[in-house]
């Protein structure tokens, strides 16, 4: 097995760890991920759900009756999208007191955070997309770094490539463990950040694509006709995460250009409430989706080339890992 800093600290038993990915972060992925030997997360940007501690708890004790592998949160830090200033360390605190890691993107690294999490007994991990800000996480106490690249689908933090800001931050962050996030999709990418000196690498597009993460139809079937040059970086889908810069399906850009009604859709809400879906929102469309679905935010990595059909988790990841070990065993 692929053993490294990041396995031991956190008890896995191979080094992948699932993207936050909202909707598509379900329980049954994550604890399907953890079971398989990587680290599941569960996503709470999530359109879905009224976003409160109730919601959160539920999605908690659901990943738990799933699993009794490690897991992770993954929190979104933008302030718009909490209700009240004080609100996160509500959520990070029921975190902390249920998973291995609570993890954190989208804003500086806060020490404040992060020692809650400590607090309660957890590890911090926090999303980076700079050197800077890996330097300030690893400053403020975070147990390991996940430096994401601009290749990485969804919502992206830096605009540097990801192999070439993983070199600096390795060089700069020596005494944590340093993930690589954005454009691994196959088992040789994994290889390469591997063999770059990474402890690990997160996975988001593909795990888009798994059996328990629940997506449309349509949303699948669209990843799988995709290659590399199908994911563009833009700020399209900025509805209800306005000025964050993504990485969406070309295709569903065009799709959403060319309707001319402000609503393209409807989701289920986690309870049973409907929620329509505007045109050029950050809503990620599973089951639940009806209307438009091709005009929805169809958020995909550069490493979307690799989805070639919809798959169990605990398949994907045994891919990635045959893959990355026996080309890192290969003799040179």
């Amino acid at each position: 097995m692929l053993a490294t800093r990041f396995t031991e600290l956190v008890g896995c038993t191979v080094p992948i760890q699932q993207a936050g990915m909202g909707e598509a972060a379900t329980p049954e992925l994550a604890a399907a991920i953890s079971e398989a030997g990587g680290l599941g997360m569960l996503g709470t940007a999530r359109t879905r759900a009224d976003v409160d501690l109730a919601t959160f708890a539920a999605l908690l004790k659901q990943t738990c009756e799933l699993t009794n592998r490690p897991f992770g949160v993954n929190f979104i830090m933008r302030p718009e999208l909490w209700r009240k200033p004080f609100e996160p360390l509500k959520f990070i605190e029921e975190a902390a007191k249920t998973c291995r890691v609570v993890e954190f993107f989208y804003s500086e690294p806060d020490r404040e955070y992060v020692e809650s999490v400590h607090g309660h007994g957890a590890l911090a991990g926090w999303q980076v997309g700079s050197l800077q800000e890996a330097v300030k996480a690893a400053t403020i106490g975070c147990d390991f770094i996940i430096a994401q690249g601009v290749e990485a689908g969804g919502h992206i933090r830096g605009t540097v490539g990801t192999m070439d800001l993983l070199c600096e931050v390795l060089e700069a962050v020596q005494e944590i463990p340093v993930l690589a996030a954005g454009g691994v999709g196959t088992g040789r990418a994994m290889a390469a950040m591997l063999a770059a000196g990474a402890d690990g690498v997160r996975v988001g597009t593909r795990f888009v694509a798994s059996e328990e993460a629940s997506m449309h139809p349509i949303y699948t079937d669209a990843l799988i006709a995709a290659g590399a040059e199908d994911s563009v970086y833009t700020l399209a889908f900025h509805v209800g995460w306005p000025d964050a810069p993504h990485r969406v399906l070309r295709n569903a850009i065009a799709a959403a250009e060319a309707r001319g009604e402000e609503i393209v859709g409807k989701l289920v809400r986690i309870g049973g409430k409907e929620h329509a879906v505007r045109r050029f929102s950050c809503a990620v469309p599973d089951r639940t989706a009806t209307g438009q679905i091709e005009a929805m935010s169809l958020f995909a990595g550069q490493s979307v080339g690799g989805v070639k059909r919809v798959m169990p988790a605990r398949e994907i990841i045994e891919e990635l890992v045959t893959e990355a070990e026996n080309l890192l065993r290969r003799p040179r």
